[in-house]
């Protein structure tokens, strides 16, 4: 039997948006990146800008103020992609809000939707964050450690989550915890009586403003259970999110390393033209590229409906392991210079170290 195809072929909307995104991770993302990560917050103007853009507001419905328009998973990876190449970190904290209210139309009921979405339709940024990380070695999705129990139509909520971005402008989280061997979702607010918000000082991604919830015997009603909750799907798109951000960043790497080693001289030539060098930059452009194909072939699946938690999973092992490889010959092409803090690729490097330990992040 044949295997289905995949077709990475962009409309004419995908373009125009594409050109868009990229205009403004070069003009505005890219130069105020480093500004927003030693002062460890995100840039307001910034996110509002991302904002702009309306992904959130693409999939919801017009009566809850979106726009109606299909789900495209293939169209939000693109986005992301362009948006990490200016600044892998604003990335992640502005669109926080799309995988939320992705979440909320996979997983949700109209209730649910008529009642968390409306705070979301702003062309403004408002927060609402994905919950699923857990600060400790052996953590696996499947299985947290935060834990759901249930008395006479209520949930009770105890556990702590990690790397939530955004968390502190958040109005609600969606929070993965188990209950009575399962795996389920809880649409938990912002000012919830039990829940604490505490930043961290993470080496990486410091403009995502990532921080941990503490939830201390929250209560949530049944009605904000999520009813077809996936969390197969759920982990499936966030790591096509996950890649998106990771080959946006990398291919900044590049392009960034290029035109240096062109213009640096050592023994009397351009360091390009010694061969360890030159190889090293085509390397560089040729796992970018496969980690790009890959990333989009799971992509284009999920938005044709197919199964596309393998292709997921496998692009989420490449790009784990050639995003540090390319982070760290980054810094080996600028040699002593790449351990300076007046280039960004240090800062690059510790973003694209949160690769092995972001899961569930980025929903697409």
């Amino acid at each position: 039997m044949s295997t289905p195809l995949f077709d990475l072929t962009l409309t004419e909307e995908q373009r125009i948006t594409r050109e868009s995104m990229r205009r403004l991770a070069r003009d505005s993302l890219s130069p105020q990146a480093r500004a927003a990560d030693d002062a460890a917050t995100a840039n307001p103007a910034l996110l509002d800008a991302i904002s702009g853009f309306g992904l959130a507001l693409m999939p919801m419905p017009e009566a809850l103020g979106g726009v109606a328009m299909p789900r495209s998973p293939l169209s939000n990876a693109l986005a992301v992609e362009d948006l990490a190449q200016g600044d892998m970190s604003h990335a992640l904290a502005a669109l926080q809000p799309m995988a939320a209210v992705n979440a909320l139309m996979d997983f949700g009921d109209e209730q649910q939707q008529e009642r968390w979405l409306p705070a979301l339709a702003a062309e403004t940024f408002t927060g609402a964050a994905l919950a699923v990380n857990e600060p400790r070695a052996t953590f696996e999705p499947a299985a947290p450690a935060t834990i759901a129990s249930e008395d006479g139509g209520l949930y009770t909520l105890n556990g702590v989550k990690s790397l939530v971005p955004m968390a502190a402008q958040c109005e609600w989280f969606v929070v993965v915890a188990a209950i009575d061997g399962e795996v389920a979702g809880f649409v938990v607010p912002a000012e919830a009586e039990g829940l604490t918000i505490e930043s961290e000082p993470y080496m990486g991604l410091r403009s995502a403003n990532m921080a941990t919830l503490t939830l201390e015997n929250v209560a949530v009603p049944a009605r904000d259970r999520l009813p077809r909750f996936d969390l197969n799907r759920l982990l499936g798109l966030s790591r096509i999110g996950q890649c998106a951000l990771a080959v946006g960043c990398c291919q900044a790497v590049m392009e960034y390393s290029i035109p240096y080693v062109k213009e640096r001289k050592a023994f009397g030539e351009p360091i390009a033209w010694r061969q360890s060098v030159a190889f090293m930059v085509a390397n560089m452009g040729i796992e970018i590229e496969g980690m790009r194909l890959m990333m989009l072939r799971a992509a284009s699946r999920a938005e044709q409906g197919l199964d596309f938690n393998k292709d997921a999973y496998l692009a989420q092992l490449q790009c784990m392991e050639k995003a540090m490889e390319i982070g760290t010959n980054g810094i080996q092409l600028f040699g002593g210079a790449g351990f300076v803090r007046d280039y960004p690729l240090e800062m690059w490097y510790r973003n694209l170290r949160s690769m092995a330990v972001l899961h569930g992040s980025l929903m697409v």
